[in-house]
């Protein structure tokens, strides 16, 4: 195929795949199923690779996550993103109606619900989608182009190539896909997001995009900031505009002309709140005609011309009937309350975690007390408190030993939680597999927790390393595996041995010690002996970790039950070596040293782009300092560094270095 042929097939495969990608992801109404799509685009892929000087720039491939960025430029906000003044009764809506129609009685009004999400800037020029950034302050905000360009409903490409627009939307996670990450962060053990909106804005800053691109973010846009080339004389104009472009709009926007028809629409959005895809916290009244906004202006903070109508949080008193204990990955036991069945936020509730003892006493909640419920972020159940104590209410307090293996329960000082410290607990085993086969961890494809289950139950696997010890004729005999399952889970296991030894790390469950932490593990001492060998003290040196942290690592590696597992892993060839990534050596033989407070950076980010630049990071000021990278409230360290001459230079100064 020469390289015209290849143009011209490349261009049609393009307008395919984006035509189908609107039509599944926009409109919700897929013309051809998801094999075709994909055969597609692995035709796709495979000319791009041979011709990658046709690769286009809204080619879907271009979607999927490019090279993890060490920091999230600034971009500067041509037009405010401004917030909108909050209002949160009817007589506040009224007010601002009738304030607004003593200006001009024949105002109109679009009303449309209000996304609970993260608000972003997504600009194009000739058609073409060429930067995305976060609100920020209203007046700058972060480029995250390339995490944006992972979701799916946003266009690469318009209808309508005008010469420029920038489309204001909002990025949220669906319910279902928060749902499913905050229940694999609880068996890994990690601290789960709290509710949606916290989850899109983490997965949205992710500086890999190939971790924003798993999390299936999504995104309605709700105004146009700017246009050139074309006039907008309404709200629901630019709003049919957008939607004729391919972007996914926000649904369900209305013109109305009146308080009660306003009224009538936020009553009619807010009865279909809790049975929508994605979370919405109240309803937008904005004043249809753009001119008339223009009269009318804003204040410092806010529009003059748009109000947000906010939902009161729903709160249901039930009756507690139980509360049970639940042992986790580390040993933590947890109370989980047990009560009557209410509807809360659209779904049936009857659980919610209890925290630990100290939260019980705290709340003087006994069991058959009236509790209070609500929803945190209408997705996670919690206990608000006790609305009424009753006399047969019986209290509670946590076992002495463990309800599971009877081992004698213990608290250390300064934490609130009790664990079991048996490491052969069976709940502990089950779920340090469950974790150390995570995403986040080693990896293993269609190792899940039923999976799992199903292995320690027959006898199988009783510890991590015992997952590379199994073969085909130990899973073929064993309910729902056939062959080609069983070749696929062992392949995923075999490959796993090859993993970066931070994901081992963080594999092993060590607590305190989530994915970043195991990183700077690995970039301090190269090599798990070496992590081994390593005294707290000098652990605690690493610039990010604490005393506490340092502590959990070193008494981790003396257990002689985590040094078995270790020794055994290493027999069955998982890598237990680390290898630096290194971009080049312009700083190679240069010692930086951080001091003071940086505007954007985390001292460990500073550090790692010196590390992958070639360069050191050093704690103290010497003669042998080439620079001090300096903050704010830079001290002793600043001092020191003027006295002997050496270079300071600020973060901007810095990351000039790294271009």
């Amino acid at each position: 195929m020469d390289i015209n042929e290849a143009r011209e097939k490349i261009n049609k495969l393009v307008e395919n795949l984006n035509y189908h990608s609107r039509k599944y992801y926009v409109e919700d109404n897929p013309e051809i199923d998801d094999y075709d799509y994909d055969m597609m685009q692995q035709e796709l892929k495979a000319l791009e690779e041979q011709f990658p000087d046709l690769v286009r720039a809204d080619s879907p491939t271009q979607r999927v996550g490019g090279e993890p960025v060490s920091i999230f430029e600034k971009v500067e906000h041509r037009v405010q993103m401004a917030s909108l003044q909050d209002v949160f009764s009817f007589e506040q809506v009224e007010s601002f109606i009738n304030k607004t129609k003593t200006l001009n009685p024949k105002t109109e009004f679009c009303v449309e619900p209000k996304i609970d999400g993260l608000s972003v800037s997504l600009e194009y020029e000739n058609g073409i989608f060429i930067r995305g950034s976060t609100r920020g302050d209203g007046f700058v905000g972060e480029d995250v182009t390339a995490n944006l360009k992972t979701i799916m409903s946003i266009p690469m490409r318009l209808k309508e190539p005008v010469p420029y627009i920038e489309v204001r939307g909002e990025v949220y996670m669906p319910r279902s896909v928060f749902e499913l990450l905050v229940s694999e962060q609880e068996l890994n053990g990690e601290q789960p997001f709290k509710n949606p909106r916290n989850a899109a804005a983490g997965s949205l800053r992710q500086k890999d995009s190939k971790i924003a691109a798993k999390r299936k973010l999504d995104i309605f846009c709700f105004n146009v900031q700017q246009i050139q080339g074309k006039e907008l004389n309404s709200h629901k104009e630019s709003l049919d505009y957008l939607k004729e472009q391919g972007f996914k709009v926000i649904p369900e926007y209305e013109r109305v002309d009146s308080f009660e028809k306003v009224k009538n629409r936020i009553t009619e959005i807010g009865e279909k709140r809790f049975s929508l895809s994605y979370d919405i916290d109240g309803v937008v009244i904005k004043v249809d005609d753009i001119k008339e906004r223009e009269q009318m202006g804003a204040t410092a903070k806010t529009p003059k011309w748009a109000v947000a109508y906010k939902f009161p949080p729903e709160e249901k008193e039930t009756k507690l009937l139980d509360i049970e204990v639940n042992v986790g990955r580390t040993g933590a036991v947890t109370p989980v309350a047990v009560f009557e069945p209410i509807l809360l936020a659209g779904t049936s509730v009857s659980r919610a975690t209890l925290h630990n003892q100290d939260f019980i006493d705290e709340k003087n909640i006994s069991i058959g007390d009236i509790i209070k419920v609500r929803k945190a972020g209408d997705i996670i159940p919690e206990v608000l408190g006790v609305s009424k104590s009753l006399d047969d209410s019986i209290s509670f307090k946590l076992p002495k030993v463990c309800p599971v293996c009877g081992t004698e329960l213990i608290r250390e000082p300064d934490e609130s939680v009790i664990r079991c410290p048996n490491v052969d607990c069976p709940a502990q085993i089950y779920r340090s597999i469950v974790h150390f086969a995570s995403k986040g961890a080693m990896n293993i494809d269609g190792l899940g927790p039923a999976i799992v289950d199903t292995l320690i139950e027959k006898g199988l696997i009783q510890s991590v390393a015992d997952l590379y010890t199994l073969d085909a004729n130990d899973l073929l005999g064993l309910d729902n595996f056939k062959e080609k399952s069983v070749n696929n889970l062992l392949t995923s296991i075999e490959k796993s041995k090859s993993n970066s030894l931070d994901r081992l790390i963080f594999g092993l469950g060590i607590r305190n010690i989530g994915s970043a932490s195991a990183k700077l593990l690995c970039d301090k001492f190269g090599s798990l002996d070496n992590i081994i060998s390593a005294a707290a003290e000098e652990i605690a040196e690493i610039d990010g970790f604490g005393e506490v942290m340092a502590q959990s690592v070193a008494k981790a590696f003396k257990e002689p039950h985590m040094l078995e597992i270790i020794e055994r892993l290493k027999s069955y060839g998982v890598n237990v070596f680390y290898e630096k990534k290194q971009k080049d050596n312009r700083f190679n033989g240069k010692t930086f040293v951080l001091t003071g407070t940086l505007p954007t950076l985390k001292r460990a980010e500073a550090k790692e782009i010196i590390e992958s630049f070639g360069g050191k990071a050093s704690g103290s000021v010497s003669k042998k300092t080439d620079y001090v990278l300096a903050g704010e409230d830079a001290g002793s360290k600043l001092t020191k560094a003027e006295s002997l001459g050496i270079k300071i230079i600020s973060e901007d100064e810095f990351l000039d270095m790294t271009k």
